[in-house]
């Protein structure tokens, strides 16, 4: 079985208010031009399609239409989209039936009284157990196993298996993650791999944005990572992951594809800080034909002045680059380094991050049970909106 994994879509994402639809249409033509080539079995999208539960009426046509595009290249190839921490399990649903006709599986939440809706068989080439986001307070107790015991007794031709997860993996590379530790990665609890069963070939992972296997013992649970960056600390390849597995038990190959961006994200200087005079040299000296977003670190040794800003902004306007934001930090800070933020990068950050840094800021010890209290609040506040 041949399979494209992928995850983190993010589609819909703006950076510092700047759209971005130009470039996640040329990342959505290049998975169509990907199938094109390599006409996998099954294409796995595993959570994070949208960056927001409510994305736009534009953003989902977009999605709809790649979709469409991926199914038409390819008609034979299974198409599983998971529902992400980002996205909305309920709405992900909505167009489950009509999406069956068109060869592709939409699950969006946890069927305990129904498991069989996770377990998607694509004939003569393999199974799919298929497992969206869900919070591990509603999680049943061994359901990964579960499922994989159903496909066990099922698959008596012994054909690879492969299952999908959006979530934190223990002991994984969070390179990129803002504020994450060992414990915690974008709101969602670390979970031991041991949790979710073994009986699987490979276990598609979504949720982190670093591509990388994490350690298993048999090199076949992989992160596929995000194809485009969603933070300018994502300093690493984009990509999919195109994984071949010959038989039940067999060891999955791996190729990497990378996902070429047109409006990369560069911080001036590339390495360390710098002070505000030499930053603005090195936007003036950046060169005008570059559609780059660009932020720039900038060490002070109080407060950046006022204007400075608009002063970025200005040395930016005749160039094709984007000027995003400038993050500073004081000299001689002795703690953990300290971050001013801006109007942008406030809007720009996670809730559970704001919420860090205030706890911070009231000398409070924002530990691994409080950022658990706070992300079971505001998913009860996600339902409640939606």
């Amino acid at each position: 079985m041949k399979i494209l994994h992928t995850s983190d879509w993010h589609l819909g994402h703006t950076l510092y208010n700047y759209d971005r639809t130009e470039e996640q249409m040329v990342m959505l033509l290049q998975m169509v031009q990907i199938v094109k080539e390599q006409k996998p079995d099954v294409f796995l999208l595993c959570g994070d399609v949208y960056h927001t539960p409510q994305p736009s009426s534009a953003v989902q046509t977009m999605l709809t239409n790649a979709l469409l595009d991926i199914h038409k290249t390819h008609p034979e190839m299974v198409i599983v989209m998971t529902a992400g921490n980002h996205d909305s399990g309920s709405r992900h649903e909505i167009f489950q039936q009509p999406w069956r006709e068109l060869n592709v599986y939409a699950i969006g939440q946890i069927e305990r009284e129904n498991p069989d809706e996770h377990i998607i068989e694509v004939p003569g080439k393999g199974y799919v157990i298929a497992v969206p986001y869900c919070t591990e307070r509603n999680m049943p107790e061994g359901f990964f196993q579960q499922l994989s015991d159903l496909v066990k007794e099922r698959n008596s031709a012994g054909l690879p298996v492969v299952m999908t997860a959006h979530t934190t993996v223990r002991g994984c590379d969070f390179t990129g993650h803002d504020h994450a530790t060992d414990a915690i990665v974008g709101g969602i609890d670390a979970t031991d791999l041991a949790q979710m069963g073994d009986g699987y070939d490979y276990l598609a992972l979504g949720h982190i944005h670093h591509g990388q296997f994490v350690h298993s013992g048999k090199h076949n649970v992989r992160y596929c990572g995000t194809p485009l960056p969603v933070s300018f600390d994502e300093t690493f390849t984009h990509s999919v992951s195109m994984v071949e597995i010959g038989s039940h038990g067999e060891k999955p190959t791996v190729t990497e594809i990378e996902i070429e961006n047109p409006h990369p994200l560069v911080t001036l200087p590339t390495d360390g800080f710098t002070t505000w005079e030499e930053a603005k040299e090195l936007l003036v000296k950046f060169p005008e034909n570059i559609p780059a977003y660009i932020r720039l670190n900038v060490e002070v040794d109080d407060f950046l002045p006022l204007e400075a800003q608009a002063e970025a902004q200005l040395l930016t306007d005749e160039k094709q680059c984007r000027f995003c934001c400038i993050n500073a930090r004081r000299k001689a800070v002795k703690q953990a380094e300290a971050k001013m933020l801006s109007v942008q990068e406030f809007q720009a950050e996670e809730p559970i991050d704001i919420a860090r840094r205030y706890a911070e800021d009231l000398g409070i010890d924002f530990d691994s049970e409080m950022q658990s209290m706070f992300n079971e609040t505001l998913e009860q506040l996600k339902t409640e909106e939606l």
